[in-house]
């Protein structure tokens, strides 16, 4: 089983909000988020998967999450990746 770290852009939104997150399916995980049953912060916002990794263990996995969440530089490489190629 793997798990994956996944960081969301907004679809609707000027400034292009991201979100970073954790699921074993990241797939599943965006269908829920684009119903208003992800997490909080994501209601009333469409999302589009913009990456995602994958991991042996949960562990290695949270940790990579938070160290994605609080790297505000690596998420706006991410992002300006995603923009210039769309």
């Amino acid at each position: 089983m793997y798990h994956y770290v996944y960081m969301l852009i907004s679809v609707n939104n000027l400034n292009s909000i991201t979100y970073v997150g954790y699921s074993l399916n990241p797939i599943k995980r965006l269908k829920l988020h684009n119903e208003g049953k992800g997490a909080k912060f994501t209601k009333g916002r469409r999302w589009k998967i913009i990456f995602k990794k994958r991991f042996d263990n949960k562990s290695n996995a949270l940790k990579f999450e938070y160290f994605l969440k609080k790297n505000i530089k690596m998420r706006s490489n991410i992002k300006k990746k995603y923009i210039n190629e769309h």
